[in-house]
C-alpha cells in the first residue's frame, strides 16, 4: 500500500507531547482521510473518524457527542491516549468556538486526546478559525498527487499521468474511459462545486461559476482577461465577480488564475489571469478525447502537456512552497515564473503546439535578472524529469 511523505510528517506530530490541534486541509479525493488512518494503525493508537459531509447539516453537539466519545476511549486507554477525527467539520455552523471551548478543556483537565480536523481547503481556514483557535493548531495541506506517486503507487506511465491526472480514487477506471470520465465528471467535478463551494459559500450566480469552471478547463495554459471571459459568458457579471469564483475555485483545488509577474501587487492582481488547472484530469475528462486519440491530437496533447506542467507547479504553491506567476510583455512570453523568497525562477515550455508568441525569456532576464532559467520539453529538460521530482529541486530550495 502506498504511503505519501505526509505520513511521516503527521506521524511525528502525533507523537510529540506537545499538544496542537492537526489541521489537513487540500481538495477532495487527495488522500486525507486515507493519510490519517495510515498513521493511526501504524502507531496503534486507538482512532475515533466522524464525517460532517453529509446531506442535512449537523450541529455543534454533533461535535461534542464525538468529543466525548473519544475521550472515553483516550481513557480507557490511559497513556497512548486516542485519536479523535473529524472530517469536512466546516461545514458545521460555529464549529471552531465548540472545538476551542472542548479543546481548552481537556487541555486543563490533561485528557490525552489528540484532534485531527479535515476539510476542502481553504473553506477550512476561515476568519473564525484563526480567530477562535489561534495558537492552537497547525496546518498540513495536501496537494493533488504527482506524477511520482502516481507511477510508484499505480504503475503509470507519463502519458497516463498527462491525461488521466491524479485522482487516486480515478485510478482503477482508466481501462474504461467513458466511466472513468462520468466518475470525475459525477463523484468530483459536480460534488466539488455542488457541496465545497455553493453549499459553505454566498455565490449570487452560481450558473456563472460553473461557466467560469468550464472556461477555465478549456482555455487552461492561455491568458485570458476578464473580459474576454464576459464575451464568453452568457450570464455575464462583472470582473470582480469573475476574480472571486476563480478564487473558490482554487480554494477548492481545481481551477486557478495565474497572476502575470509584475513590480508591484496591485498591478498583478489588475492582469490578465492565465489560467491553469490544478489536476489534468478536470480538462481531459470534459474533452471526449481518448488518450489514444488525444495523443494524436498535436494541439490538444500540447496544451495538456502544459497544462500538467503549470499543475505541477501550482500545486507546489497551494502548498506554501513557493509563488507562480506568468509573464508576458506584447508578444513576448515566459511561461511560469517561480519565486521562492528572493529566488527567481522563469520556465519556458516547449509542448509541441503552436504559439503566437514569441519565447521571451532574453527580455525578462534582462528586466528581473532571474537567479535561474529553464526549458522544459524539445532539447531541455525532458517533461517526464521535471515532473518526477518535486518543484523545489528545480527553484534551488532544495539542498
Amino acid at each position: 500500500m502506498y504511503t505519501r511523505p505526509q505520513n511521516t510528517l503527521l506521524a511525528r506530530r502525533i507523537k510529540e507531547r506537545r499538544r496542537f490541534i492537526q489541521v489537513i486541509t487540500g481538495a477532495r479525493q487527495v488522500g486525507k482521510t486515507t493519510l490519517v488512518r495510515q498513521v493511526a494503525t501504524a502507531s496503534g493508537i486507538p482512532i475515533r473518524y466522524a464525517n460532517a459531509d453529509e446531506p442535512t447539516l449537523q450541529s455543534s453537539e454533533w461535535i461534542a457527542q464525538q468529543w466525548e466519545a473519544a475521550r472515553l476511549e483516550a481513557k480507557e486507554s490511559k497513556r497512548r491516549g486516542s485519536l479523535l477525527v473529524l472530517d469536512e467539520i466546516q461545514k458545521i455552523p460555529h464549529w471552531s468556538e465548540s472545538v476551542k471551548r472542548l479543546w481548552d478543556a481537556d487541555s486543563a483537565n490533561e485528557v490525552p486526546l489528540k484532534v485531527v480536523l479535515l476539510g476542502s481547503a481553504p473553506l477550512l481556514i476561515q476568519r473564525g478559525f484563526t480567530e477562535s483557535l489561534a495558537g492552537r493548531f497547525e496546518i498540513m495541506h495536501l496537494p493533488h498527487w504527482s506524477y511520482s506517486e502516481m507511477r510508484e503507487a499505480f504503475g503509470w506511465t507519463l502519458d497516463q499521468f498527462i491525461f488521466y491526472g491524479s485522482y487516486p480514487g480515478a485510478a482503477s477506471l482508466v481501462k474504461d474511459p467513458a466511466r472513468w470520465a462520468r466518475y470525475v465528471k459525477d463523484s468530483l467535478i459536480e460534488t466539488t462545486i455542488s457541496r465545497d463551494v455553493l453549499l459553505l459559500t454566498r455565490v449570487d450566480k452560481p450558473v456563472l461559476l460553473r461557466r467560469i469552471f468550464e472556461l477555465g478547463c478549456a482555455y487552461s495554459g492561455q491568458i485570458l482577461s476578464y473580459q474576454k471571459m464576459l464575451g464568453q459568458l452568457q450570464d455575464a457579471g462583472n470582473t470582480t465577480t469573475l476574480a472571486h469564483y476563480l478564487d473558490l475555485l482554487a480554494g477548492a483545488g481545481m481551477v486557478v488564475g495565474l497572476q502575470k509577474f509584475a513590480g508591484g501587487a496591485a498591478r498583478r492582481r489588475a492582469s490578465s489571469p492565465k489560467l491553469q488547472v490544478l489536476n489534468t484530469a478536470l480538462l481531459s475528462a470534459q474533452s471526449g478525447f481518448t488518450l489514444k486519440i488525444a495523443r494524436q491530437d498535436t494541439t490538444f496533447w500540447g496544451r495538456i502537456v502544459e497544462s500538467a506542467i503549470g499543475a505541477h507547479l501550482a500545486n507546489a504553491a497551494a502548498a506554501g512552497m513557493c509563488e507562480v506567476f506568468y509573464w508576458r510583455d506584447r508578444n513576448r512570453e515566459v511561461d511560469f515564473v517561480v519565486r521562492v523568497g528572493k529566488t527567481l525562477t522563469a520556465i519556458e515550455v516547449k509542448s509541441g503546439r503552436s504559439q503566437e508568441h514569441l519565447p521571451g525569456m532574453e527580455a525578462f532576464a534582462s528586466a528581473f535578472k532571474p537567479t535561474r532559467m529553464l526549458l522544459v520539453g524539445g532539447d531541455g529538460i525532458t517533461v517526464e524529469d521535471f515532473l518526477s521530482k518535486p518543484v523545489e529541486h528545480w527553484v534551488g530550495t532544495q539542498s
